[in-house]
């Protein structure tokens, strides 16, 4: 099992399934977000257990972001047609067992970087 938080502790979460689709976000909704990448990996919402309580943001009409409402970090992100919820790889106590599988959304990454490993870097998700 996993466990991560946010910065202040107001909101909590375990992950009791498998991780799957463990990536970097290099979107532009992400980055404007979290102030640079966002890596995350992804459950079934059954297997996330969520304390305290998050504020979730609509960015657009196919997902919405949660975050703490009292120190910002943002935490989840859940599309509407889908049963699953991603939560962020940076929220997680150590050692997390994870490592990144690709990069997503690299045709929106900002442009002060550039992506120097050998993962696959997909130009959407």
């Amino acid at each position: 099992m996993l466990s991560g938080r946010c910065l202040c502790g107001d909101v909590a979460f375990e992950v009791h399934g498998t991780p799957r689709g463990v990536s970097a976000c290099h979107c532009g909704q992400c980055r404007k977000q979290s102030g640079h990448v966002w890596a995350s990996a992804y459950v079934p919402e059954a297997d996330l257990t969520i304390t305290g309580t998050p504020s979730w943001y609509e960015a657009s009409g196919t997902a919405k972001r949660g975050f703490c409402p009292r120190c910002g970090s943002f935490l989840f992100w859940k599309a509407r047609d889908e049963n699953t919820v991603s939560f962020a790889l940076g929220a997680l106590d150590l050692p997390t067992g994870l490592t990144l599988q690709k990069h997503i959304f690299c045709e929106d990454k900002g442009d002060y970087y550039d992506i120097e490993d050998d993962l696959p870097q997909l130009a959407r998700s």
